[in-house]
């Protein structure tokens, strides 16, 4: 699960502002429907993993978010 494509699949715009070293610094805009509609889509997103996946879906989460 990508949160970012998630993001910007519904309707946000997703914002490289900087990068240093393997750092990446991202914004995200949008409109308070666009943020409704991503929080839908993360809700889904976390109820269609399975039980036991829950906690690789929630590490994925926070890896997307960090340097690689």
């Amino acid at each position: 699960m990508n949160i970012l494509k998630l993001a910007a699949d519904a309707g946000m715009l997703v914002v490289l502002d900087g990068k240093i070293g393997r750092t990446e610094y991202r914004s995200v805009h949008g409109t308070l429907d666009a943020f409704q509609r991503f929080v839908q889509a993360m809700e889904s997103a976390l109820a269609n993993a399975d039980g036991a996946d829950e906690p690789r879906v929630r590490n994925e989460l926070c890896a997307e978010s960090s340097p690689s």
